[in-house]
């Protein structure tokens, strides 16, 4: 019976065609999937706002924020309950 030696290559390279595979037969899996806590760079990004505008949305504490270190982070959760609160309807009702 003759042997086959793997290598992490062939490995590396078994991995990458199953995950290939794997997003062609559930495509849009990760697409819901979003990160709990945001640093600033990646919620000024969301919101499309400059450093000056996020800083004065933590300072009047209109966004909640927590700080570890010299890392702010915010909750996407609040950020898109914050969103939703301020939402304005303006459908012109007769």
């Amino acid at each position: 019976m003759a042997t086959t030696v793997l290598t992490i290559e062939d490995l590396q390279e078994f991995k990458k065609e199953l995950l290939q595979e794997l997003k062609t037969i559930f495509p849009g899996a990760n697409a819901g999937v979003t990160k709990k806590w945001l640093k600033s760079t990646e919620v000024r990004k969301l919101l499309g706002i400059s450093p000056g505008t996020l800083q004065n949305l933590r300072i009047n504490g209109t966004l909640p924020y927590s700080k570890i270190g010299g890392v702010i982070y915010y909750d996407h959760e609040e950020i898109q309950n914050i969103l939703t609160q301020n939402r304005v309807d303006n459908s012109f009702q007769a």
